[in-house]
């Protein structure tokens, strides 16, 4: 904290909770089951969540570790340690728990931003990293995606120079649900790694189908300067709960470790650990998200409405219509859709909910278009 007395930090760890808690609303909104919902609240396809979880086995775990919310989660922390390392083939000093990705991205945007890191970014993409360093003194060079709407990465490659601290890669890419080519990701991450450390949010990992598309982990393996970050909010449905991790080489690890804030809690480790042994559940959210993309596929097509096809569990769909009103009509017909994303202003994020949500989508956005 060179150069950060104590009232300058409280001050700034202040602002930079407030920009938290209005930047980072769709890690924490956390949807009820369909059945539990009132005739008139709207139907929330605007946060990326998963509808169906907490899965059932989970739902017990949680109800029976309330036994122990008297307790602090320390040991209980180690066995979701110990869990998280045996599924990614690492070691347990590779592995850093946090409340939701979001935690893990802020850490890496205080301890890489701090003292005016540099930091490279495309644009558009999840920026709660990027918005967190610049609290800190970060300077940030955003890079326009390329025309598929894809990480332009020699483009972000020319922007490295002595300066650069971190390098981010949200892949797949929210909001536009593309992934990047595996060789030139590949190649680029071992090109620069040496000159800055590289950030890839893997958050929405779970839903490539692409074959044998890799996860930036087995170049963490290697001892690489990469940081992957995982979360449970998305494929595992606990958005609510708080809890993501990061894998990195231990000292890397060790130092994103000092930076942990918001700690998760008994509740959110106990339901991860169960959520990772659930498989039924893993495979029927993936099932369920195929099945609802391609309904969402199928009512732009007959709108002919353009958008990219999605890696994830949300599609994004240009409207020709700009975004504040198409958000705005379409919550006056009881639909939620994605924040405005610069500089796509015509084009709109909607997330997979549930099958029958998906229709009312489709309806509401006819009617919309219509």
């Amino acid at each position: 904290m060179e150069g950060i007395n104590r009232r300058n930090w409280l001050k700034t760890v202040g602002l930079s909770s407030s920009l938290a808690l209005f930047g980072g609303l769709e890690g924490l909104a956390l949807d009820l089951p369909e059945h539990l919902l009132a005739t008139n609240d709207p139907i929330r396809l605007n946060a990326n969540e998963n509808p169906y979880g907490p899965s059932q086995r989970v739902q017990q775990v949680v109800i029976n570790s309330l036994k122990e919310a008297c307790r602090y989660p320390f040991r209980t922390l180690s066995s979701l340690v110990d869990q998280i390392a045996l599924k990614e083939g690492v070691s347990r000093d590779h592995v850093v728990v946090t409340g939701g990705s979001t935690e893990g991205l802020k850490v890496a945007g205080l301890v890489y931003g701090i003292g005016n890191g540099e930091i490279i970014t495309a644009d558009p993409t999840f920026h709660v990293l990027m918005q967190y360093a610049q609290t800190f003194g970060a300077l940030i060079h955003r890079v326009p995606v390329n025309h598929e709407m894809v990480h332009d990465l020699d483009a972000m490659g020319k922007k490295v120079n002595q300066k650069t601290k971190l390098i981010f890669i949200c892949n797949p890419n929210n909001p536009t649900g593309t992934i990047i080519d595996k060789g030139k990701l590949i190649d680029f991450c071992t090109s620069f790694d040496s000159k800055a450390t590289l950030f890839i949010d893997e958050a929405y990992y779970d839903f490539v189908t692409e074959k044998d598309y890799p996860s930036m982990i087995h170049l963490v393996k290697e001892e690489r300067n990469i940081i992957v970050s995982r979360t449970f909010s998305k494929v595992y449905g606990l958005a609510g709960l708080r809890v993501g991790y990061l894998i990195a080489k231990p000292e890397i690890a060790s130092k994103l470790k000092t930076g942990v804030m918001a700690n998760t809690n008994i509740l959110a480790i106990e339901a991860a650990k169960e959520a990772l042994l659930d498989t039924e559940f893993y495979e029927y959210s993936l099932r369920q998200t195929t099945e609802a993309k391609q309904h969402i596929y199928a009512c732009l097509d007959d709108l002919k409405l353009q958008y990219i096809p999605s890696h994830t569990n949300f599609v994004f769909f240009r409207t020709g219509r700009p975004i504040q009103r198409m958000l705005s009509d379409m919550q006056k017909e009881g639909i939620l859709i994605g924040r405005p994303f610069p500089p796509f202003l015509e084009w709109a994020r909607i997330s997979t909910g549930t099958l029958e949500e998906t229709r009312l989508f489709g309806k509401a956005l006819k009617k919309v278009m219509g």
